[in-house]
């Protein structure tokens, strides 16, 4: 199978259907430009331990649009620990609406990102050099985002603390995790809304969503 080819696209697009999502071929041309370049700048810079081009089209861009029902159109979204685009440049392209900041630690991995947003022509999505913790002590961005997400960054008690500061007033949390995991649940019980359990399309792997306050 080949990046972008039809067989590839179909993938992602019949994916998307266990999400509720109606994509065609514009966005996933858009998909295959990132799978590309992903790929490209992957042989110097660690951006990602999937390579298959199957693997790349379910593990990477039909798992970043699990939670894309879920953000409102015309949000503002953070993604944490945003490293090759996912699932933030994904969601962007199926959200156009959404205003998006990326950010990472790796200078490297932002480089990539800008890169990224450049290739596919995307606005009002922009994509920032910086630590959270940092991020955090910058007005412009305390309690602006409506929605924060991450995915696989870190235990969901430290992504709250990480992310409270930056949640606007009745923002939503969203973390997205393999397997739950019992005992880092119940450490954040009080923050929970809703918890969504799902196996990936294609694969069969067991994913979970958590929305939190």
């Amino acid at each position: 199978m080949k990046i972008g080819s039809s067989e590839w696209s179909k993938l992602i697009i019949d994916g998307a259907r266990a999400f509720d999502l109606d994509l065609d071929y514009r966005h996933t041309e858009l998909f295959a430009a990132h799978a590309r370049e992903l790929l490209h700048w992957n042989q110097t810079i660690n951006l990602t331990a999937i390579t298959d081009p199957f693997e790349i089209a379910i593990k990477h861009f039909v798992d970043s649009l699990a939670p894309a029902r879920m953000i409102s159109p015309g949000a503002t979204l953070l993604d944490i620990g945003a490293g090759g685009g996912f699932p933030g440049v994904v969601l962007k392209v199926v959200l156009p609406s959404v205003a998006v900041t990326l950010i990472d630690a790796s200078r490297k991995k932002v480089n990539f990102l800008k890169h990224v947003i450049r290739t596919l022509k995307l606005e009002d999505i922009e994509a920032v050099h910086i630590r959270v913790e940092d991020l955090a002590s910058a007005p412009a961005y305390r309690q602006h985002f409506n929605f924060i997400t991450s995915r696989a960054l870190t235990d969901l008690k430290s992504f709250i603390r990480q992310a409270r500061p930056l949640l606007a007033p009745d923002g939503q949390m969203i973390a997205l995790k393999g397997r739950r995991d019992p005992g880092e649940q119940t450490a954040v019980r009080s923050r929970i809304l809703a918890v969504e359990t799902y196996r990936l399309p294609f694969t069969g792997s067991k994913r979970s969503i958590f929305k939190l306050q």
